[in-house]
């Protein structure tokens, strides 16, 4: 399981805190109920009467005509309205603690009052009449799906029972799964609903009923999320981890589903309680303090979630302790959720979706990368691969841009920013965030079409790591495609990164015609005053176009020898046999001797007596290189055998046979000492003795015992002793 999967899992539950302000503070339409207006005052009847008057419309479109401000004002104006803002927020802010204040002694005057509108609302009907039409719209719900459930029970038995061995499989069996789950909540959400079409109800309950079925629904959506992302429980015979979409273990997956499904339940039901007290007449203040206590469970629930998620992940078995980067995290992690809690009940909507959005965004960017390539993953194996697969960087780059797009589009309806009018506008600021959103955007495809390159190369780089057999076209092809797909793929970099740039340069405003020809003149300069390295670097792509080495073989360059390690734009890697590494230019390499194309040919030589037959030696030595060639061993790498090419000179001592044999580049080392040990074991066999230099001393009377003490003058650096 991936270390990062419970932390950013936790980080994104932080942005879920306190959501009632969508629906308390400025929420959407659909999610809000109206009560019945009352009539106004008569003052403020007047007031209106005389607003629409058109004399009075007209007297003040001249006022605002000539109340413009004087020139000299006009810089100091900023600074004004900045200190202006600042100050109303902060008396807006004092307003808005004192009357959360003021409203808490009121809240049992405000739950007798709602008490008394909902009996005189229910005193039509009977208590048994009540409970029924409550009965009748869960049953209505509940008993289309059980239905449905059981029509659907042998589909769905095959469809769990299928292998989820492939990625494909993987998949289709989530999006099965998936698929059911809705039909289950949509078919639940009708059947109750139709049941406000067969029974009688009465305002106010019915619009309390219809915000506790959404709270409902959403929580059913809730567990459907957990157990389509997280599988806590095995499905059919599958285990979970099988089928799991996030990657993490059985413990953190079963923590998680609860967390969050305990969490959405109370936000789910808080948001419908406070809709059922605006229903019963409550007052803002009154609304807003309920919410901020309901808050406070929401606070809790997270800051339990953080100090409590499993550390299995980041900890081995046996650690019992916690380290203390993850009490770190925790408490800062708890301060955030403090703070945001505060914004929330300040009321500073704008700072804290930003503060959620800032936290929220990259971890969930996070778990969609690695939930793409643990869905994605090859089969029959448990852990995600370090690669991308090409379906998972669509997956995941999809996404990305998806939660982008969304999180700029949520952020601009909080603020209250008009982006159709926006774009229409023409002024610095406009064309600045036009621009900063057009970079994003050329950004986003940059990355795009980088990873689908990336993940082509390291794919087919993958695919090569099964070695061909030595020599075959399939082996040449394979190392060719080894030195030129990195230095590819460096290049495709540096030609997105370029062209990316430029364009969301050129979205910001900046001229790039004149940055596009200082940057040539300034490349010129450098190429003048940088001949070497440009010698270096043409020299190595015309080395690369002539195929003269690739990585793997070993070749000699001047004093230089060793096997090519990686090519660089600019010099070459060698690895000497004994060890150490040669980084060198390519304008200093000149001739190149490869070493390991193709085929070679080994000389070898060997010394034997004058009394040697030689036909006999011959055939000794054919017999061997038949040997050898037949050594299932060696014989991959022999092209032609040993076999003996005749007398090469005559020497003081011996006769010098000259032998050779045809073998694969680099095996023919291993070869030859194999061929010696033969050699020798079958001349001895066969009674061929080698040649050694030795001293002979030949001669007669006075002169022999000369020679010998002259002998041993020169092996004891003293004359010997006379008749010693």
């Amino acid at each position: 399981m991936s270390a990062r999967c419970p932390q950013a899992l936790a980080g994104a539950l932080c942005g879920l805190v306190l959501l009632f302000s969508v629906q308390v503070r400025g929420g959407p339409a659909w999610a809000q109920t109206t009560p019945a207006p009352t009539a106004p005052p008569p003052q403020i009847q007047e007031l209106l009467r005389l607003l629409n008057d058109p004399a009075t419309r007209t007297w003040i479109d001249q006022q605002r005509q000539t109340a413009a401000p004087p020139n000299d004002a006009t810089p100091q104006q900023p600074q004004a309205m900045t200190s202006e803002v600042l100050a109303a927020r902060i008396v807006a802010f004092r307003a808005h603690v004192a009357a959360l204040a003021a409203a808490l002694p009121r809240l049992p005057h405000e739950f007798q009052r709602a008490g008394a509108l909902l009996s005189q609302e229910l005193q039509s009907r009977s208590l048994f009449g009540v409970v029924l039409l409550v009965f009748g719209f869960l049953g209505l719900g509940a008993g289309a799906e059980w239905i449905f459930r059981r029509a659907t029970a042998s589909v769905r038995g095959q469809i769990i029972s299928r292998p989820v061995e492939t990625a494909i499989e993987r998949v289709r069996m989530t999006g099965m799964r998936l698929a059911f789950g809705l039909a289950h909540v949509a078919i639940f959400g009708l059947g109750s609903i139709g049941a406000f079409l067969v029974f009688d109800w009465p305002p106010l309950l019915r619009r309390i009923v219809l915000a506790y079925l959404f709270a409902a629904l959403l929580l059913r959506f809730a567990l459907l999320g957990g157990r389509i992302l997280l599988s806590p429980q095995p499905v059919g015979r599958h285990d979970p981890e099988a089928i799991r979409v996030i990657p993490m273990t059985n413990e953190a997956a079963r923590f998680w589903y609860r967390r969050m499904v305990l969490f959405v339940g109370w936000l789910a039901f808080g948001w419908a309680t406070v809709e059922f007290v605006h229903t019963l007449g409550f007052s803002p203040e009154g609304r807003e303090v309920i919410a901020s206590i309901l808050g406070i469970g929401l606070l809790a629930l997270a800051v339990e979630a953080v100090w409590r998620w499993p550390t299995s992940a980041v900890l081995a078995p046996e650690a019992s302790e916690r380290p203390r980067h993850h009490i770190l995290g925790a408490w800062l992690l708890s301060l955030y959720l403090v703070l945001l809690w505060g914004l929330w009940v300040a009321g500073l909507m704008g700072l804290f979706w930003l503060l959620v959005v800032a936290v929220v965004l990259p971890q969930a960017v996070t778990i969609t990368r690695q939930a793409a390539r643990h869905l994605l993953r090859p089969p029959h194996e448990a852990r995600a691969p370090s690669d991308h697969d090409l379906a998972a960087v669509y997956l995941d780059r999809g996404v990305r841009v998806l939660l982008m797009i969304g999180a700029a589009l949520f952020l601009a309806w909080v603020w209250g920013i008009d982006l159709v009018e926006l774009t229409s506008r023409d002024t610095v600021m406009t064309r600045l965030v036009r621009g900063a959103l057009s970079s994003i955007v050329i950004l986003l495809v940059a990355d795009l079409i980088w990873q689908v390159v990336k993940t082509h190369i390291d794919r087919r780089l993958s695919r090569m790591q099964a070695e061909a057999p030595p020599g075959s076209e399939a082996a040449l092809s394979q190392a060719r495609l080894r030195t030129l797909l990195p230095m590819f793929r460096m290049a495709a970099f540096i030609a997105v990164a370029s062209v990316a740039v430029l364009m969301a340069l050129s979205s910001l405003g900046v001229e790039i015609g004149p940055l596009i020809a200082g940057a040539g003149i300034f490349g010129v300069a450098i190429g003048f005053g940088s001949q070497t390295l440009v010698r270096d670097i043409i020299s190595g792509i015309f080395y690369l176009l002539d195929d003269a080495f690739r990585v793997g073989e070993y070749i000699q360059s001047g004093s230089y020898k060793g096997t090519v390690e990686s090519l660089g734009f600019r010099s070459v890697k060698l690895r000497h046999h004994r060890g150490p590494i040669f980084t060198i230019p390519y304008g200093q390499l000149g001739a190149v001797e490869n070493m390991s194309r193709d085929w070679v040919i080994d000389k070898m030589t060997i010394n034997v007596i004058y009394d040697t037959d030689l036909d006999q030696a011959k055939k000794v030595i054919k017999q061997v290189g038949k040997e050898l060639a037949a050594d299932p061993e060696f014989a991959p790498n022999i092209i032609e055998p040993l076999k003996m090419q005749g007398v090469e000179q005559f020497g003081d001592f011996a006769i010098q046979l000259r032998m050779k044999m045809m073998t694969r580049p680099g095996e023919q080392f291993v070869i030859r000492r194999k061929a010696y040990a033969m050699l020798k074991k079958a001349f001895d066999e066969n009674g061929i003795r080698f040649a050694f230099p030795t001293v002979q001393v030949a001669g007669r009377d006075e002169a022999e015992p000369a020679a010998a003490r002259q002998v041993l003058t020169l092996v004891k650096g003293k004359p010997p002793e006379e008749g010693g």
